[in-house]
């Protein structure tokens, strides 16, 4: 990992009311630098939520996943790129990577590549008819994402090792479907707990439910700081 302390954890606010999200981050405080806007939330909140994250120096990860014909990706990708945003994710489609890259231009966004989500398994990939299994699928939408320039992947921790291994630390890797030991896993079909992310190479982990469901946020992102470490 190769984050600092406050930075290791994106605290995902999956909230659809903004005063929600807002009363965890200032509860929360200088523990965590990074949050994330899902499509939850910027559906109800809209850029006021991202702006409103920006002023207070906190870095914003936007996850909204865009996949469409590679101009409109790329339009978009501009206008996020003005806002200061941190990290945005994309489809690992190699034309969608290609027309993003080139429309965030020398700012500082970086793109980060979903290679598959965590709450599918090889059982999903065999409904969608892909016969390769789910460790090939991840290899192969990485090599792309790197050959395009992209800075990052949105990868599970039990994909983490292979592609840490074969690429080294030239590529940024977001592990979301993070559990701390003994929690409910949810619809994660591949979720991982904070240490075993952090082993198989995650530089930073998504954790959402552990904490904005908690009595006690802070104390929950202190165990998985304490964990991590």
């Amino acid at each position: 990992m190769k984050t600092n302390d406050n930075e290791a954890i994106i605290c995902a606010l999956d909230f659809k009311d903004p005063r929600e999200a807002k009363n965890l981050v200032e509860e929360l405080g200088d523990m965590v630098r990074i949050y994330k806007v899902g499509m939850l939330l910027q559906f109800n909140g809209g850029l006021d939520i991202i702006s409103w994250l920006l002023e207070r120096n906190k870095k914003v990860f936007l996850d909204m996943k865009y996949y469409d014909i590679p101009e409109t990706v790329g339009s978009v990708v501009q206008e996020v790129a003005r806002k200061g945003i941190h990290f945005l994710t994309v489809h690992g489609n190699s034309k969608i990577i290609q027309h993003a890259m080139q429309a965030k231009g020398n700012s500082p966004l970086k793109l980060l590549a979903v290679t598959l989500l965590t709450s599918m398994d090889a059982e999903d990939l065999q409904e969608l008819g892909v016969s390769c299994s789910v460790e090939d699928l991840v290899f192969n939408r990485v090599q792309k994402a790197l050959d395009y320039g992209c800075e990052g992947v949105i990868a599970s921790g039990r994909e983490a090792e292979i592609i840490r291994n074969k690429f080294g630390n030239n590529i940024i890797i977001i592990t979301p479907g993070i559990r701390p030991s003994g929690q409910v896993i949810h619809e994660h079909k591949r979720a991982v707990t904070p240490r075993e992310a952090v082993n198989s190479g995650a530089d930073y982990l998504v954790v959402g439910r552990p904490i904005y469901q908690s009595s006690d946020p802070r104390k929950v992102v202190q165990e998985i700081k304490s964990e991590i470490n």
